[in-house]
């Protein structure tokens, strides 16, 4: 039989030839051609179908994805009866693959469904809370009922979530208009596959990098010491730390108040890493102003840290970005002194902040103390463990103080009948909250008294103060809030001038318990409160030893806490007339030194005469306004006005606070 060859040779002739004809499948062409199902000509920049079409040329790569852009949410507005049923398929899905039911074992033994709408955990990234109420087994209460609007807003911020802090230098600048304007961040999500990956059963990411822990240790153990101060359940220090691996902006606040702490106490630390974190809360907060449907609870939460961290500022006055701003998300949110969780603790950590300033400055408080809703029945809550509910009221009552020191009339009536009644109305007022303070003392729960007091005889500390013992720090807090109120009540009697022996008493008695207080607590916690009362209290000693003992005080609270205190050394030494002795000193030896030429010896220079120290004088009203007077967002010239924009109404659910 003859061999097929020739044949065969032409088969192949011919299927080569067909395959060199055949035209070569497009690598790299464009997703437009690609949806049209047209062959793309791989034209740079646009292709040759995309130029005759006039469409735009789409480049890149898509892994089974329809459509990469979604401009708006498909759906309508969710009514009062609106509500979302979920199929669950995932076991049965999962029974298919091998292995892949013993992944809800766990869920079995507990008989919880797990929650399939959580969105997909990537390794060391934030996980964004399940906005129809899913939540994990071990996650905590939350700050806010979420709504399903605040799943697009939550995935636009966590864009701007910052990884790679350690190489990038972010600073702020001030527009012309004073308005905020912060530089743009260079800084981008990492690889997934190069970030360390999420320690399994943890519900949320944790903090992976050595500066993020350092910080975040420094702001739980340092500053939320006395942002707690007057909280129970130690919202700042011990919850919100959670939620902030949640909330990115929330968690560069706090990273950014933790960074600001360490350059008040070591000089080796710089303000640049304290600044980006502060940049970059205070970006993605001002872009969350933007949305409508954003997370008001969080919003308000950030501005009020980012408030601490302006304190915290050693130019503080000059970047008040949100002082007023934290005031005017706390009015919109609705907290005030009768909220609970979270909203009690921002509400009562702002108006204490508000209320030191207001005593500085000789400021009226913005939020009067008779609208905060207090609740002065001292009848109720005597019981232990209600302590930091009478900080509460002692801290309205020196609000009240402060709001009549305030209101002092500068000029007298025109007729002495209308004078008259004036000043019988202050007595009277005075008198109210007289009686008030001494109520209150005899009220609170005996945990609230001194555990110790030993007079400054008996304590071995060889201190000129008192040595006064009480426990709890809420207790410390309030004792010297009501011993600054009758530091305070003695220098604005309305018909007595304070030289009175009475008065006179009075303060230097509750000035000498202030001292002994902070002369011998141990708890830095209450710096921020005894830095003030300190200094209320100092301006009515007049003992040389007492007074150089304040301000060795004042130098060990700098050197614990990093609080600049230096301006309190010059204030009490004009108070106490050391100016006018250290300036005649240096003029006698001036003098001397110009005499020694025609005296060469020394006891021949004639003397040279000091005049009398004049005596101190009550403070000067303030000519700064109180920056929360426009803290209202009704207002015309209200706080982030560049970029504010109303909530919606739809977001305003039940809150559950923390």
């Amino acid at each position: 039989m003859p061999t097929p060859e020739p044949a065969a040779d032409a088969a192949d002739g011919i299927a080569a030839t067909a395959a060199a004809n055949k035209p070569k499948r497009v690598r790299t062409g464009c997703l437009t051609c690609r949806e049209r199902h047209l062959k793309c000509d791989e034209g740079l920049p646009n292709c040759q179908n995309c130029r005759k079409s006039s469409r735009v040329c789409k480049r890149g790569v898509r892994l089974n994805f329809i459509d990469t852009t979604v401009k708006s949410p498909p759906m309508i507005p969710p009514t009062a009866d609106w509500k979302v049923h979920f199929q669950d398929d995932s076991r049965e899905i999962a029974s298919e693959y091998r292995g892949g039911r013993s992944r809800y074992a766990k869920f079995d033994q507990q008989s919880i469904t797990p929650p399939q709408e959580h969105p997909v955990e990537y390794p060391a990234r934030p996980i964004i809370r399940d906005p129809f109420g899913g939540e994990d087994n071990n996650a905590l209460p939350p700050i806010q009922q979420h709504n399903v609007f605040h799943t697009h807003n939550r995935l636009a911020v966590n864009q701007d979530t910052v990884h790679s802090r350690q190489n990038s230098h972010h600073h702020s600048h001030a527009g012309s208009d004073g308005s905020y304007l912060a530089a743009p961040s260079s800084a981008t999500f990492n690889d997934p596959e190069q970030q360390t990956p999420t320690p399994p059963n943890e519900p949320g990411r944790c903090l992976n990098t050595q500066d993020e822990v350092l910080y975040m240790q420094v702001f739980v153990e340092e500053v939320g010491l006395w942002m707690d101060s007057m909280d129970s359940n130690k919202h700042f220090s011990r919850l919100l730390p959670f939620h902030a691996l949640r909330e990115p902006m929330l968690l560069n606040a706090f990273l950014a108040c933790g960074a600001r702490h360490l350059t008040l106490v070591n000089p080796v630390y710089q303000e640049d890493k304290a600044l980006f974190y502060y940049d970059t809360a205070t970006t993605q907060l001002l872009r969350a102003l933007q949305n409508p449907d954003r997370d008001t609870d969080v919003c308000a939460t950030t501005a009020v840290i980012l408030n601490v961290y302006e304190i915290m500022s050693e130019r503080a006055m000059q970047r008040m970005n949100h002082i007023a701003g934290a005031r005017a998300l706390i009015k919109e949110c609705g907290w005030n002194a009768r909220s609970t969780g979270i909203g009690a603790a921002c509400f009562w950590l702002n108006v204490g902040m508000e209320l030191l300033s207001c005593l500085h400055f000789n400021w009226k408080l913005a939020w009067e103390p008779d609208q905060w809703g207090v609740d002065m029945d001292f009848h109720q809550e005597t019981e232990f463990g209600k302590e930091e509910v009478w900080v509460h009221r002692m801290l309205y009552l020196v609000g009240k103080i402060a709001n009549f020191r305030a209101s002092i009339p500068r000029f007298r009536e025109a007729l002495p009948h209308d004078e008259n009644i004036r000043l019988q109305a202050r007595a009277s007022e005075w008198e109210r909250l007289k009686n008030l303070c001494d109520s209150w003392n005899e009220k609170i729960p005996r945990t609230m008294q001194p555990m110790a007091y030993l007079s400054p005889t008996q304590n071995a500390s060889k201190s000129a103060f008192p040595e006064v013992w009480l426990i709890k720090r809420a207790t410390i807090v309030g004792r010297l809030f009501y011993h600054t109120a009758m530091c305070l009540l003695p220098q604005i009697h309305p018909l007595m001038p304070k030289e009175v022996d009475e008065l006179r008493k009075m303060q230097l008695h509750h000035a000498h318990q202030i001292c002994g207080i902070v002369a011998h607590v141990k708890d830095r916690g209450v710096a921020s409160v005894a830095l003030r009362s300190l200094a209320i209290a100092a301006e009515c000693l007049v003992i040389r030893r007492e007074q150089e003992e304040v301000l060795d005080i004042f130098d060990k609270i700098r050197a614990e806490t990093g609080w600049k205190v230096g301006f309190l050394h010059n204030e009490l030494k004009t108070k106490w007339g050391w100016q006018q002795e250290d300036q005649m000193q240096q003029q006698m030896a001036a003098q001397q030194n110009s005499l020694a030429q025609f005296f060469p010896n020394s006891s021949q220079v004639p003397p040279v005469s000091l005049p009398p120290a004049p005596h101190p004088s009550m403070p000067m009203p303030s000519r700064i306004q109180n920056p929360l007077e426009r803290a209202d967002f009704s207002l015309p010239n209200h706080p982030y006005q560049h970029d504010y924009r109303p909530p919606n109404s739809q977001n305003h659910f039940a809150h559950n606070y923390v």
